[in-house]
């Protein structure tokens, strides 16, 4: 059965290869990264117990409800580039320690094979809380990558 590509455009899952990251502050700048993880939403739970009133056998009546979101914790790793690096990823961080964050949502696009966004995870109000400098290793020719980790309040779904 031959289907169309429209068909096959919805009922086939995208490649995680072809996706964009936005940092979304006073302006939104564009920065490729080689991985992005800890795109999670979870919550963490609470136990109640009561005595039981209708059920038999003994010991209390334990539920499990949800309560407070979970937190959020996404890494970012990347080449590291000459100028692009400091520029951006060190003067993020570099902002902490002197206590004038710049919170910023960062927006992770899931695209298309035409470049278009088609689902966006936005991290809200993340901020810099490490940020690692590449392995250094004699015996390898690896590219070398950094990596940051950000903190955020919530992690929200968009279909475009």
């Amino acid at each position: 059965m031959a289907l169309k590509a429209a068909d096959i455009a919805k009922s086939y899952p995208l490649p995680v290869y072809n996706y964009r990251v936005d940092l979304i502050g006073d302006s939104t700048e564009t920065i490729a990264f080689s991985e992005v993880s800890g795109l999670s939403i979870s919550f963490e739970t609470t136990t109640y117990k009561e005595s039981k009133t209708s059920e038999p056998g003994p010991g209390p009546n334990v539920m499990h409800m949800p309560s407070q979101r979970s937190q959020v914790t996404i890494t970012l790793k990347k080449g590291y580039v000459r100028a692009n690096s400091i520029n951006k990823l060190y003067a993020w961080i570099r902002q902490v320690s002197i206590n004038q964050i710049d919170k910023k949502d960062v927006a992770i696009k899931l695209c298309n094979e035409n470049g278009d966004a088609v689902v966006t995870w936005k991290a809200i109000n993340a901020f810099p809380t490490k940020l690692d400098a590449p392995t250094f290793d004699a015996n390898s020719n690896d590219a070398a990558i950094e990596s940051m980790e950000l903190q955020a309040s919530r992690v929200v779904m968009e279909e475009s």
